[in-house]
């Protein structure tokens, strides 16, 4: 008997889940964010004998949108696009993207997980003379909150985890024949935005 009670219930909370997911249709939605890029970084003390290194706190601001289809109440996929100003590089990531909200209160506030994965460019970049700034992969995972308003829209607030590699090609000096840098970028970033 428990066990039938249980199958039960187990089908009509299934049942349950796919009436819901029928009934709402996928729609266009958009997450506009600005903030900070917090981070520490150490590079060495040229001409230091011996070989000294220096660490530096470091703020960058970052721009990034979110575009997408809200394919289930919870769920978002999209692309995410932005910009981030590092103290040297200035760099366009372009990501395949997720959210995806991990809880709902009765207020509507939401904490939201999200995931982006993807590409940093150059594009816009401007380089000094005999310096080659490239960019490279990336990743941002982080978490959220969403205030829904009564309209649809929401503001967010959100803190996420991002890696960004780059590749600079630097002057040569006296009997150089290559010099060059891999660069990763690993920081905070915090954002303020909203969702439309």
């Amino acid at each position: 008997m428990k066990k039938l009670f249980l199958a039960l219930l187990f089908t009509h909370a299934l049942i349950y889940s796919f009436t819901l997911s029928a009934q709402h249709k996928p729609h266009y939605v958009n997450m506009t964010e600005v903030g900070g890029l917090f981070g520490r970084v150490v590079y060495d003390i040229p001409w230091s004998v011996p070989l000294s290194q220096q660490v530096e706190n470091r703020l960058s601001l970052t721009i990034q949108t979110f575009n997408g289809v809200q394919l289930k109440p919870r769920l978002a996929v999209g692309l995410t696009t932005g910009l981030d100003w590092y103290n040297t590089a200035l760099l366009t990531p372009i990501a395949a993207g997720v959210r995806y909200d991990l809880t709902r209160s009765k207020k509507d506030v939401a904490l939201i997980g999200t995931l982006d994965a993807g590409y940093g460019f150059n594009w816009l970049h401007v380089n000094n003379t005999g310096y080659d700034t490239q960019g490279g992969m990336m990743l941002s995972p982080g978490i959220g909150l969403k205030f829904g308003f009564k309209s649809g829209s929401a503001m967010l607030l959100s803190l996420s985890y991002k890696r960004q590699e780059a590749k600079v090609t630097k002057p040569l000096g006296w009997g150089e024949i290559e010099k060059w840098e891999d660069r990763v970028y690993n920081r905070m970033a915090l954002r303020f935005g909203f969702m439309f």
